[in-house]
């Protein structure tokens, strides 16, 4: 996809430069990938938050488990 954007060259400068990138093209593409990575993880972390996992045993009787 092509596309069009006002971004400043300070901003591109910087960003190619954390991600280690050799052309805007890969800069971009890294760093929508993060974003959205990101994103999934907030999401993922948010709905752990709002209903938190629940363990039906202890430590204990995990262990007891594990060794017989």
């Amino acid at each position: 996809m092509k596309v069009t954007a006002l971004i400043s060259d300070e901003l591109i400068a910087e960003a190619m430069e954390l991600a280690q990138a050799k052309n805007i093209t890969e800069t971009l593409k890294i760093a929508l990938q993060e974003y959205v990575a990101t994103q999934k993880l907030k999401a993922a972390s948010q709905m752990i938050a709002a209903e938190p996992l629940e363990f039906y045993w202890t430590a204990e009787e995990l262990r007891e488990k594990n060794n017989s």
